[in-house]
Parts: structure tokens; sequence; C-alpha cells
């Protein structure tokens, strides 16, 4: 239900018009001066306040501005006294949905404040679209306590308050789409479309035409015009991923459109123009690239404004165990299998590992792990490249023995005779090595 906050020290006019309102629907609270006006602002839902100019202890006009910059999906509308029209319009100016005379505030107050409540409602649900966005792909998303990473979230953080281009260095795996994210719902930008365009998908003309669009006969096939990446990201963010595999030709159209934002649809003679942030990624050295002639160096300084460069798994293996707890818990979930433990085997191999392929990679090795495993994570789950021994000091050969008799197990429920017979071995062969391999 709507609340309405009613902020004037004139008890009798602030009863009426509690009552007035209440009528209508809405809940009212009630406050005689600014200092309870604020009081009720911190504890309640409120979405309309109507406030008197005068108070005991400040005035209206500079109350809105306070409300709007402590709560500014909330919406005030200013009650003033007659032939105070110059309060009401310094209100407006400092935020207020509106104002009211007073004398005609009963005959107006009702439908005015149906459109301010319209307007604060709408507010406050985009308020909440934005903060589960932030939630969903802000920084609070990014994992791990590694100082260098940390490093490099203050880095971004900083930025992603600004309309600077940003590029993200970093290994295949690292992370640096999901800092492209989180710097553009960190933005000012977060309203509009963050639009991801990896370079190394298409071939030269494709990609052209993908961040261009294309106008009508441009080509054959080309039966209608189509808008690219760089229109779809008005107003919002572009994120070049790869940029270094962005073939030269289309690298000086790019820089045009960084530089003046302005470009041409492939086949189009009608120049366009957008507003966009421009956000970029890639495992390559730009700087040596440009060095040898294969990126061009102007945009290469243009892209490179500001950088970040994100450490690899291997520099970080004190955020293994975080990793490994998170996508446990994400895999246990979608295929529906608690993961009782995790042996110290298995961390010690995770941890020993080069992780060429960094976050992505022991992603995947956890997904596979989980999906085979029939209890707890050892080290007999990992790919054959794990060459760092097994939970019990035993060779690799036990260790599929040890597995190949979980299988087995399961398949028959749990029934040790039917197990044995599968096995072709005998009962108390099978209770002894349950009991050798802790199964």
């Amino acid at each position: 239900m709507t609340q309405v906050l009613i902020i004037d020290d004139e008890e009798n006019l602030r009863k009426l018009l509690s009552r007035v309102v209440e009528l209508e629907g809405y809940t009212v609270i009630q406050a005689a001066n600014v200092k309870d006006g604020l009081k009720a602002l911190s504890k309640e839902s409120i979405q309309v306040v109507i406030s008197d100019v005068k108070l005991p202890d400040g005035n209206g006009v500079d109350l809105t501005a306070r409300i709007k910059k402590e709560f500014p999906e909330i919406e005030v509308i200013v009650l003033t006294a007659f032939g105070t029209i110059q309060d009401g319009v310094k209100a407006i100016k400092n935020g207020a949905f509106d104002y009211l005379t007073k004398g005609e505030h009963q005959e107006r107050i009702i439908p005015l404040l149906s459109k301010a409540t319209e307007k604060a409602l709408l507010q406050q649900k985009v308020l909440r679209l934005e903060t589960r966005l932030g939630e969903k792909f802000g920084f609070k998303k990014i994992l791990g306590e590694n100082k260098i990473l940390k490093q490099c979230i203050e880095l971004a953080k900083k930025v992603a308050g600004t309309d600077t281009n940003v590029l993200v260095l970093g290994e295949t795996g690292t992370g640096k789409e999901l800092f492209a994210q989180a710097i553009h719902y960190e933005s000012q930008r977060k309203t509009k479309s963050f639009v991801a365009l990896n370079c190394s998908a298409f071939p030269r003309d494709l990609l052209e035409n993908e961040l261009f669009g294309h106008a009508e006969g441009a080509y054959t096939g080309a039966n209608k015009a189509q808008r690219g990446y760089l229109e779809e990201a008005h107003e919002g963010t572009l994120f070049l991923d790869e940029i270094g595999e962005m073939p030269i030709e289309l690298q000086a159209k790019l820089l045009r459109v960084i530089e003046t934002g302005e470009f041409y649809r492939v086949g189009d003679s009608r120049a366009r123009h957008v507003n966009v942030r421009f956000l970029a990624a890639t495992n390559k050295n730009l700087e040596h690239e440009s060095e040898s002639g294969h990126f061009r160096s102007d945009l290469y300084y243009r892209l490179s404004v500001f950088t970040i460069s994100l450490p690899a798994l291997r520099d970080r293996k004190d955020d293994i165990p975080i990793f490994m707890d998170h996508f446990i818990k994400q895999f246990s979930l979608k295929t529906n299998k608690p993961v009782p433990g995790v042996s110290k085997g298995f961390l010690a191999a995770l941890k020993k590992h080069p992780w060429k392929g960094n976050i992505r990679e022991l992603k995947n090795v956890i997904e596979r792990s989980v999906i085979l495993a029939e209890g707890e994570l050892d080290s007999s789950l990992l790919p054959s490249d794990f060459r760092t021994g097994d939970d019990d000091n035993q060779f690799e050969l036990a260790q599929v023995e040890k597995h190949h008799i979980r299988k087995v197990l399961t398949h028959v429920d749990g029934n040790k005779t039917q197990a044995a017979k599968l096995l072709g071995i005998g009962l108390t062969t099978l209770y002894q090595k349950i009991k050798d391999y802790n199964i």
C-alpha cells in the first residue's frame, strides 16, 4: 500500500489533510517538523511527501533538496502560502514534483497525489531492478580475496563512474567480461544496454556487418536494413571482447566512431551518430601488436586510456578454495546431486595444477567432478592430466578400482552381495575393499 508522509506544524490542517488522503486509500504518516519527517523517511517505505514550506526547524524548499538527494525515488509536493508562488518554483528547481497553494490544495491534492504516486512507484521499481542487476552483474559477483585481484576491483570501481574507455587485459578465462559487466552496471549507463561482441567469432566481412549494421540492398540477401551492435549499445556500453583479433581495416572505422561518434552502416551513404562507452578486452599484448604493425597504435591509445590487468589463476591460488566451494554449490543444485565433502587430495590437486584455462577451466573441472561423483569429491574424479597422486596415497589403478566399485554399488542400490557377483569377487573381499577405500 502506498505511504504518504505529511509534514506540517499546523495540527488541525495536518489532520484534515491526512483524513482526505486516507479516504482515498493511502496510508498516512504525520510529522510536525523536519526532524520527525526525516526520521520517518529513514524508517518507513514512503512514496510521496507532502510538506509545508514553513516549518519550525527548517523549510520545505530546502527539505525538498535534501529528500531528493538522499531518497531520489521519493516524490515531494510542497504546500505554499497564498502569494508565495516563488517558494513553489524554488521547490520544483530543487526536485519537487509540484506545489500547491493552501486554500486550493483540497481540490487538487488527490489528482496530483495520484500522479506523484505513479511516478514514485515506477522509480522505486527501477531502483529495485537496478539493485538486482548490480547484485547479479556488479562487483559483488567477482569472487576472490587475493591482493592483486582486490587492487583490480578498486581500479575498476574508480573508473566505473566515468565515461572513460577501459581496456581489460588478461589470459583467457580470467574473467574479463565479468569485469566489463561490473563496470557497466556500476556506471551512470547501468539502465541502458550492455552489448558484448566477440571480435574473434566472426570473419572480417561479417564482423563489420555485426558491428555497423547494413542498409537495405547492401548485398545479396540484405532484404531489409539492420541495426548493428553499435546502435544497439546507444547510450549504453559496447564491450569488444578479443579486440586484438579485429582486422586492421576495421580498426580505422572503429577509431572514427570512438573519436566522433559517427559511423556508416554497410552499403549506406548516410552518417549515423551514437553515444557509446567502449570497454575492450584482449589476451594479447596490444602494445607489442601495434609496434609490429598488427594493431593500430592510435586505436590502442584510444582504448587504453585506463587499463586493468587481471591476474592469472596460477598467481592467485589462494582463491581456489573459494571458487571450488562456489562451483560445487552451483553444479550440485544444477544436477540435483548433493556433495557431502571434498577430500584433501582433491583440493591439493587443484592447487598444484597450472590452470592454463584459468577460472573457466576450473569451473569445467568442478562441473565434471560433480557429475561423476557418487559421494565426496576425490582426486580419482579429476582428468588424467592431474598427476598429483590420490587421497589414500595409493597408485592410480587403485583409484580406478575404487571409483568402479562405487559405481557398481550405486547401480545395485547398495546391495553388497549383488555387487560382489557383478564385480566377480567374493563378498569378504568386497567388504575389505570398501574398508580400505573408505567407500
